[in-house]
């Protein structure tokens, strides 16, 4: 049977492999593993395995996962916020969370900023933004970016790291390196314009070899690590 480690293991080789292709350090691309809708076991498991870094979809999921691996004992865990954020639910991902990916309004971040713990370190977040102008999708639009990314840079309690993007799946490789080359591109240019930043959180399963070519720092993979899932409780 193939377990946790193996998936995970085998997603390793994949990144490493795609890194090698592109001429890239290994060290450059992260590993977030997307743990929603599998329970605090298949993380502890993952954890087991060497892995540290976990993305959740749903807050309160996550917040429950958050806490029973904390009482379980299971320490240096970093926890990224991956899904759509609502007002109501900024709070508790401001008291638990490490990372939030999905900012694209800046209701959401001032209530991230005004509600940051003041004894925990600054929220680090990225700006979601909508690359391929998918009409169901959650993002700012690439000419509405920079005045989101300067507002957020400028408060306090957060940190701005960069952008993540979650496109329509691709036809093949070229084009979706296309699309995630966007991405790379407004990243550069909001680095010329002053603003550090370092991450690129793009790629996921199926499509991580082309978002590691196009300059992604940081690919979202859940069912290449825990298996296929199940919504029927969600």
């Amino acid at each position: 049977m193939t377990t946790i480690a193996d998936q995970l293991q085998h997603v390793r080789a994949r990144m490493a492999q795609a890194c090698a292709q592109a001429g890239r350090d290994p060290a450059t691309v992260r590993l977030l593993a997307v743990s929603k809708t599998f329970g605090a076991d298949a993380v502890q498991a993952a954890a087991a395995a060497g892995q540290t870094t976990f993305g959740e979809n749903y807050v309160q999921e996550g917040v429950d996962k958050v806490l029973a691996l904390r009482a379980a004992g299971v320490d240096g865990l970093e926890w990224h916020c991956i899904g759509p954020l609502q007002s109501n639910k900024t709070r508790p991902v401001a008291e638990h969370f490490d990372w939030v990916h999905t900012i694209d309004r800046l209701k959401i971040a001032q209530r991230l900023s005004e509600q940051r713990p003041a004894d925990l370190p600054p929220l680090q977040v990225c700006v979601q933004v909508n690359v391929d102008g998918g009409a169901n999708k959650s993002g700012v639009t690439l000419a509405e970016l920079p005045e989101l990314a300067r507002a957020v840079a400028a408060l306090p309690r957060l940190r701005l790291r960069g952008l993540m993007c979650i496109p329509e799946p691709a036809p093949d490789f070229a084009a979706a390196c296309e699309v995630f080359g966007r991405a790379r591109t407004a990243l550069a240019q909001l680095q010329q314009a002053g603003l550090a930043l370092d991450t690129l959180s793009m790629g996921m399963s199926d499509d991580l070899e082309a978002a590691i070519a196009s300059g992604s720092t940081l690919v979202r993979v859940g069912s290449a690590i825990f298996g296929r899932r199940s919504y029927a409780a969600g």
